[in-house]
């Protein structure tokens, strides 16, 4: 069957279980943007749109996403429900509004392609690895444009000492993608990056056809244009799917503390090292990251990376904070207002 191709084990299906007594049919989200939907269901790819119920609760469905589905014919759906997430990578809403925008639901590995020209970045690597540790999804560092690159051997042992935990394959996608293959096979991979770096190339070689468009990237800074405007599920053969999204220009973190000190394990097993449980490893005796700052045995970029990126988390619950209780005062008012107005109330 289609759905198990991309996905549908015996966890999706009985989650979908009460929703089948109601005559829905279960889907997967395929396109998502601006409310405009497209769902995989069993007989093929139809669009789609959430109900008001769906709109109400803000429970609106991500590309991935498993849903209950009702046919009104065969072209189109109502999503009328979300299936619980087993994953979710996310990041913060691009601007100043403190919410959560969910790039791709349900996948088994966050796969962060960086190219090895000009692109290379381990700040922006550590940032991506920091969102994929709180996505519950396996992570992978692809490295592409090896072809490109004189210095390969040192780029690599970069990214091998940054992030030891993650799965690394290093390819010149414009030649071959084998070394992929056998790792996105029978699962679903999301292909997160910046533009220019290769993802809508590494699509087209997974899926067999030019399914995306590519281009090619400026010479002068190695930036390349958003070819892949929306992010989208892609059935790959012989099972399994990968989710292209277009390059992020703002990766604003969405994430607990923990997933930082996942990707920054080294300076999280220093901290636990450290005479005072509280330590800000700024002056305080028996600091076991500042001696091993002072020793070399801390990697001095890493450091700083580390500090930015805690202090943009502390931040980030600090806004949630104030905006919850923002939004919990704005529901009593509209309640107390409701009331006064009540029938009971007017005699």
């Amino acid at each position: 069957m289609f759905l198990e191709q991309i996905g549908a084990d015996a966890r999706v299906r009985e989650l979908f279980g009460p929703h089948r007594a109601d005559g829905t049919e279960l889907g997967r989200v395929s396109f998502a943007v601006h409310e405009q939907y497209r769902v995989y269901c069993e007989t093929g790819e139809c669009e789609a749109a959430p109900t008001g119920r769906l709109r109400w609760d803000g429970a609106l469905p991500a590309v991935g996403d498993w849903v209950a589905a009702r046919r009104v014919d065969r072209e189109f759906v109502w999503i009328e429900a979300v299936l619980p997430r087993r994953t979710q990578f996310s990041r913060r809403v691009a601007g100043r509004a403190v919410a959560e925008q969910v790039i791709a639901a349900n996948i088994d590995v966050a796969a962060v392609v960086c190219g090895l020209d000009g692109d290379f970045n381990l700040r922006r690597l550590e940032r991506y690895l920091v969102l994929a540790a709180a996505s519950g999804a396996e992570p992978l560092v692809v490295l592409n444009k090896a072809d490109l690159c004189a210095e390969l051997g040192q780029r690599v042992a970069a990214v091998t000492s940054l992030a030891p935990a993650a799965y690394l394959v290093v390819l010149s996608a414009r030649e071959t993608v084998e070394p992929l293959r056998p790792l996105v096979a029978g699962r679903t991979v999301a292909l997160l990056g910046s533009s220019g770096a290769g993802k809508s190339t590494i699509v087209n070689a997974l899926v067999g056809a030019e399914r995306q468009a590519t281009a090619e990237v400026r010479t002068a800074d190695s930036r390349g244009r958003h070819t892949t405007t929306s992010r989208m599920l892609i059935p790959l053969p012989g099972g399994g799917a990968i989710v292209d999204n277009p390059g992020m220009r703002e990766l604003q973190l969405w994430a607990a503390e923990d997933s930082l000190d996942e990707v920054f394990g080294e300076i999280a097993a220093l901290a636990a090292q450290c005479r005072f449980r509280d330590c800000t490893h700024a002056a305080e005796p028996g600091c076991a990251v500042r001696a091993a700052l002072e020793s070399g045995g801390l990697d001095p970029a890493r450091w700083p990376a580390y500090r930015k990126l805690e202090a943009e988390l502390r931040h980030q619950r600090i806004e949630q904070d104030v905006h919850a209780k923002a939004e919990q005062k704005k529901k009593w008012k509209a309640l107390h207002k409701a009331l006064r107005h009540h029938p009971k109330y007017l005699r």
